[in-house]
């Protein structure tokens, strides 16, 4: 391609433009380059683009001049689909499928083929997909809820989101629970560890070398973790856990966050109890375990050194349990409670509001 001065001295001035896209710089190089005799595959390689690509932009440019390199990029044009198809996708996705498509959920694929059959207007799977992006829609994910049935439950949660969020003065505050039947499971073959482009294996077999259950109390002001394995859960296991995690807060007011099972109120405990007014319990709501802080813990040490973990026996088992709240314990890291309680309720009402018109509506 032959280029006046003129025409090479407004291909520079696009390049070091800075008020046009880079793209646009992009196919200006792709035009001064052929200019200069350069074969397109060094060309295409140059500019990051493929052989095609060069082509289009030279075309362009020999058809429209400088005013071809600002228009659309190249491919197929977007899809006109009509406002009420729109609407019908994204009613669509809000629902369970059909029952006669015997689907559980929506994909994108299947929504536009759906959609293609009973309206008779065809849509791409790419344009379901990206109207689910545009609209926030990942009907490929999944999650679970529980609304408590507490009739106490605004009182509880005002109570514990106070501890939390404004603990008594001089008083400690700890959050306790257990987390039990925790098995000690060993591969039946050896770990393969990680390498470089290859992660870590292990077999999808295993055997079972019998369980523990860990009790664990959280300071909530310092992060710090008590823990104790015990081969079974009851009253009296509980009991001697409790007075282990006070033991060192003597001549303090204790609150004790925990749930509401029933090894929590034995008489041997409510008697305890009685005999040491400065420790006080403050029960969850039912079914709202994830009030309470331990909970969270659990869940990083699971995913840390529990569930990845190969364990010959319950002692090898418990010893890495012991291990980690030790070295947890070397750098404590307190949990920041950042919901007010009225931000629960409020959650929780609107929760309970979808459930009944979802109820109502599939009564109709």
């Amino acid at each position: 391609m032959e280029l006046t001065s003129d025409e090479r001295a407004e291909l520079r001035a696009l390049i070091n433009s800075g008020e046009v896209s880079a793209a646009v710089g992009t196919r200006a190089r792709i035009v001064l380059w052929n200019a200069e005799g350069r074969q397109k595959k060094d060309i295409a390689a140059l500019a990051g683009v493929s052989r095609p690509t060069v082509d289009l932009w030279l075309g362009r440019y020999a058809a429209e001049g400088a005013a071809g390199l600002f228009s659309q990029r190249p491919g197929g044009g977007r899809e006109q689909v009509p406002a009420r198809i729109r609407a019908r996708v994204l009613a669509l996705t809000r629902m369970s499928p059909p029952t006669e498509t015997g689907l559980s959920h929506w994909s994108s694929r299947e929504m536009a083929a759906y959609v293609t059959r009973t309206e008779r207007v065809p849509v791409s799977h790419h344009w379901v997909a990206s109207l689910w992006r545009e609209h926030g829609l990942k009907p490929h994910r999944s999650g679970t809820f529980k609304l408590s049935r507490d009739p106490a439950f605004a009182q509880k949660v005002l109570d514990i989101v106070g501890l939390y969020l404004d603990p008594p003065g001089g008083a400690v505050v700890l959050s306790l629970d257990e987390k039990t039947q925790i098995q000690a499971l060993d591969r039946t073959q050896p770990l393969l560890p990680i390498e470089f482009d290859a992660t870590e294996k292990r077999t999808h077999d295993y055997v079972r070398h019998g369980t523990t259950n860990l009790f664990a109390a959280l300071n909530i002001a310092t992060g710090e973790v008590i823990g104790e394995c015990r081969p079974s859960r009851n009253g009296e296991e509980f009991l001697a856990f409790l007075r282990k995690a006070v033991r060192p807060h003597q001549g303090k007011d204790v609150h004790v966050v925990l749930d509401n099972l029933s090894t929590h109120t034995t008489p041997d405990v409510l008697a305890w109890l009685e005999k040491n007014p400065h420790v006080h319990f403050h029960f969850t709501p039912t079914g709202s375990s994830w009030m309470n802080q331990i909970e969270t813990w659990f869940g990083i040490i699971t995913r840390q050194a529990i569930r990845r973990g190969t364990f010959s026996s319950v002692q090898v088992l418990i010893r890495s349990i012991r291990d980690y709240i030790t070295t947890w314990n070397a750098n404590p890291r307190p949990f920041q409670w950042t919901a007010t309680a009225e931000e629960i309720l409020a959650k929780v009402q609107l929760v309970q509001t979808s459930v009944k018109q979802l109820v109502d509506n599939n009564a109709k």
